[in-house]
């Protein structure tokens, strides 16, 4: 009878041992390193952020968000029959400007192109109080929506709807705008991020660094570090006052529309493998097209003539007005 309770004490302890081992194994990863993730993910990358200058023929824009501020924007109209509208998406720190470099081609090729300045960048009125980082936030998901009732509220709107062309985060917070709005007919990306995606692998790398328990590494599980970077998130959302929403969940109610997700296969700050875990939560129909030697956001300067090909086709395929193109239809308004 001793040994059987001698059993029992044993059976039950152990299990209460390793899970009081696990609790403070918890908190004392979460309140060591928790700092350190809260302050590299408020670091700003260091790249070269192209800045286009203004165009003379294209139409100078103001339009105002729901919460009072006014976003400028840029116009730019094909000179021949349109074939569609596209919303260009600007990278992080750069202007409405920049969109040149990128939809000239576009332009030429029968397409008007509408460009904006999200909320404290460029010319762009500035909320006070808030210093806007490289991730998305809740903010520049409403500047994209507001672009987007611009664009439906323009005399020469398109009723079909639009197509969405971004750059790193302006393709971020186009997608977060467009899944809730059907108006956005197909969506090509160019260095689109998440948070969550990005978050986990880049956790995992900052513990190898600021931890020597390497025996620990192997035993924590990745949902583990989601769920420590999602503690330090909500933290710098406090600081900060503003939200980060998670494009994985809301890539997926793009389903059924085309997607084309561009990455450069040399990127090191958005590795190809935490874009591609971002593609494969998105739905059919989609294409991935990995840039071989191109770093963040340089797909372009790196592929050149055939990146505008593929994007030209894209549009050609999933956005254009198909009377457009007819030689009777070009006839008529010549």
């Amino acid at each position: 009878m001793l040994l059987f309770w001698i059993g029992l004490l044993l059976m039950l302890s152990v299990p209460m041992m390793v899970g009081a081992w696990l609790i403070g194994l918890h908190f004392y990863l979460r309140w060591t390193y928790l700092d350190y993730m809260v302050r590299i993910f408020q670091e700003k990358p260091l790249f070269i952020v192209p800045r286009g200058q203004p165009v003379h023929e294209a139409e100078d824009i103001d339009f105002s968000t729901a919460d009072g501020l006014t976003l400028k924007g840029c116009y730019l109209k094909t000179p021949g029959r349109r074939k569609g509208v596209i919303l260009f998406g600007v990278e992080f720190g750069s202007n409405r400007w920049s969109c040149v470099q990128y939809c000239q081609h576009l332009v030429d090729a029968g397409y008007d192109v509408f460009a904006f300045e999200l909320r404290n960048q460029g010319d762009s009125d500035h909320l006070e109080g808030y210093e806007p980082l490289q991730w998305v936030t809740d903010y520049e998901v409403e500047d994209a929506r507001a672009a987007l009732r611009y664009l439906k509220a323009r005399p020469d709107a398109d009723p079909r709807g639009v197509g969405l062309f971004g750059i790193s985060k302006g393709a971020g917070a186009g997608l977060l705008a467009a899944a809730s709005d059907p108006y956005v007919r197909c969506f090509v990306t160019d260095g689109v991020f998440a948070t969550y995606t990005v978050l986990v692998p880049y956790m995992r790398h900052w513990f190898r660094i600021y931890n020597s328990r390497y025996a620990i590494q192997g035993l924590l599980p990745s949902w583990y570090y989601g769920q420590v970077g999602l503690v330090g998130l909500h933290r710098i959302e406090k600081q900060r006052k503003c939200h980060f929403p998670h494009l994985e969940r809301s890539v997926v109610r793009l389903a059924g529309r085309p997607l084309l997700m561009i990455h450069g296969e040399a990127d090191t700050y958005i590795k190809p493998e935490m874009a591609r875990a971002l593609f494969e939560r998105a739905r059919e129909p989609k294409e991935f097209w990995l840039v071989e030697g191109a770093k963040h956001n340089q797909a372009l300067q790196v592929a050149g003539v055939e990146y505008e090909r593929r994007v030209r086709e894209f549009f050609d395929t999933h956005l254009a007005d198909p009377e457009a193109d007819q030689p009777e239809t070009r006839a008529r308004t010549a």
